[in-house]
């Protein structure tokens, strides 16, 4: 059997659960057609780049598959004719990738940014409208 990553983009306006349930109704086909899902990841709810289909967000998923290319070719035609899919994305892979994907990575990244603040090394900086007292710039004339 080969590797695949399918990427697919949902419809702002369905529920968390809701795309569970198309996780679940895609591992089905795949099962009925000898594949299976190794790894399913939830991006969550995204602004796409332009509209689709009248749509500025999505709910992101990855899911990577090892399974027969029939599989992924009944999996991709129900994606198709789905209203709740907005696009899709299969590749094949050499190999499917262990831990999280760099999209997970990087929100978990981010949400500790934030939870920590500002680092220590960057520079609070006022606006020049605003009342507060600036010091002067070093090496420009006052």
């Amino acid at each position: 059997m080969a590797y695949y990553e399918t990427v697919f983009i949902a419809r702002q306006d369905i529920l968390t659960p809701q795309v569970d349930a198309l996780i679940e109704t895609f591992e089905k086909i795949l099962k009925s057609h000898g594949g299976q899902i190794t790894k399913k990841e939830q991006w969550g709810l995204r602004t796409l780049a332009y509209k689709i289909k009248k749509n500025r967000k999505g709910h992101y998923v990855l899911i990577n598959i090892d399974g027969t290319p029939e599989a992924i070719h009944e999996m991709e035609k129900q994606m198709r004719l789905h209203e709740d899919i907005l696009r899709f994305l299969t590749i094949k892979v050499e190999a499917l990738e262990e831990g999280p994907s760099f999209m997970m990575q990087n929100k978990d990244r981010d949400e500790k940014f934030t939870r920590q603040g500002r680092s220590t090394n960057e520079k609070q900086t006022t606006h020049p409208s605003s009342n507060s007292s600036l010091e002067p710039i070093e090496g420009k004339p006052e």
